[in-house]
């Protein structure tokens, strides 16, 4: 259910489809994306309401939103927020453990969660005729959730195999693991969100009653709801069921650290038991996700280095040079100081140092010299037919708007991001890549292959 196992996200293309490079005018003609016409309402105890009427099937998207992450981990208890999304499906007050599980695949709907940096998300799909449900639901396991010692050590348990499998089973899964924790140095983003197993183990019953009471209340939350609904009849059921959730008097904790600016490069290695070929990873800092004239350029930025197979980075990397097995660029946008991130997975017979220098040069020849239009056009319709490909259900609408809303910093950016990408130009590319990575301090991972030792024997 982990958002990121660092970083999920760059194992994989940074977009949805692949696309075949055709030439095209020097400027390609904008698309007019309609808006989404989204209803916003806060209820007097604090609650964000964000809702979308679509009737194109007969289906209903509820997302709960928590402006909670692995931020916002108690000192020492690394990957506690991950731990709770998986408590949040025990019992409550009038709900049996699983029972949301019943509630949606029962009736053939989905569920699901994430945790991320600075949300934790809750997110179903079900025939609109059980919305109402699902809203009393959801409104039940954020006033009434009962956790006990039996069910918090069989979650805290799922989590630790959890991390067994992504990060130590995984042969890359250290690698990825370790970039926030390298990459900040004050910012409590340097905790992963998936946690460690020693501050699992630290984790006490106390601190998950704790960790309740102070982030999951309805002056920390985002009710979305998106699809086949009457917007009237939302409207009841939301009043009926959370607004006598009462507000709490005290204060939300507020991450306060300011990550600072990089004085000097730094190299780190790291050695792995199961990885069969090195790796390496670099990161620079960027701006918050608010930032959207840069934020927007860095994914262009990103894409154009790793799209698919005719990526700057494959080609020079893996077609041409040989020396990796697998190479791509990440510009990873939160609500704080976000990383750009290059890395490669090398091939048999080389070292990091070498893919580390074929990055460096990809991204300051991007940064530098310029960028065919058919190239960057096809990016940027890339990246634009994902997002509109999303916009097509009732669960990417919402998912649309809580970026907007929760990570963007405004939800009205649901409808105006899509156009700024269409207006990323080669100076923008040029520009933020000159400001945040080519003249900026870097921070190197190389990771290293480590044979184990055979096991000592008594003579």
């Amino acid at each position: 259910m982990t958002k990121r196992l660092r970083r999920a996200s760059l194992l994989v293309s940074l977009g949805v489809l692949a696309a075949t490079a055709i030439p095209l005018p020097a400027a390609a003609a904008e698309l007019a994306v309609p808006p989404i016409a989204y209803h916003q309402r806060t209820l007097p105890n604090g609650l964000q309401v964000l809702s979308v009427e679509d009737h194109a099937s007969p289906n209903v998207a509820v997302q709960m939103w928590y402006h909670v992450g692995s931020k916002d981990d108690p000192q020492g208890r690394s990957g506690f927020a991950h731990l709770f999304e998986h408590l949040m499906f025990k019992s409550t007050k009038h709900m049996h453990a699983e029972q949301f599980d019943r509630l949606t695949e029962d009736v053939g709907g989905a569920n699901n969660a994430s945790t991320g940096d600075d949300v934790t998300n809750y997110f179903e799909i079900v025939p609109s005729n059980h919305l109402q449900t699902l809203l009393w639901a959801e409104a039940e396991r954020l006033s009434n959730l009962n956790v006990d010692e039996k069910n918090f050590k069989s979650e805290r348990a799922v989590v630790e195999e959890e991390y067994r499998q992504s990060v130590l089973a995984n042969p890359y899964g250290k690698l990825f693991n370790a970039i926030d924790p390298k990459s900040y140095t004050v910012h409590p983003y340097q905790r992963p969100t998936i946690g460690s197993i020693e501050d699992l183990e630290a984790a006490s019953l106390q601190n998950v009653i704790d960790f309740h009471g102070t982030f999951y209340r309805p002056d920390n939350a985002t009710l979305i709801v998106a699809g086949d609904f009457d917007p009237k009849q939302l409207d009841g059921w939301i009043d009926q069921y959370f607004d006598g959730i009462a507000k709490p008097a005290t204060p939300i904790p507020q991450v306060t650290a300011k990550e600072p600016a990089r004085s000097k490069d730094q190299h780190y290695t790291i050695t792995s038991e199961t990885a069969p070929l090195p790796g390496v990873a670099i990161t620079w800092l960027i701006p918050p996700a608010s930032d959207s004239a840069d934020s927007i350029a860095l994914k262009v930025a990103a894409a154009l280095l790793s799209q698919g197979e005719s990526s700057r980075l494959y080609q020079s990397l893996v077609y041409r040079h040989q020396v990796a097995q697998e190479a791509g660029a990440d510009a990873d946008s939160r609500v704080g100081p976000g990383l750009f991130t290059a890395y490669a997975i090398l091939a048999s017979g080389h070292q990091p140092a070498e893919a580390a220098k074929l990055l460096h040069e990809e991204i300051i020849w991007l940064a530098t010299q310029p960028i065919p239009g058919a190239e960057l056009d096809k990016v940027k319709t890339q990246l634009l037919t994902s997002a509109l490909k999303q916009r097509q259900t009732a669960q990417g609408l919402a998912f649309a708007l809580g970026q907007a809303s929760l990570i963007d910093g405004n939800v009205e950016r649901v409808n105006t991001d899509l156009d700024a990408l269409q207006k990323v130009s080669e100076k923008d590319v040029h520009r933020v890549l000159q400001k945040y990575v080519t003249g900026a301090h870097s921070v190197t991972i190389d990771y290293l292959p480590q044979p184990s030792r055979p096991p000592h024997r008594e003579q």
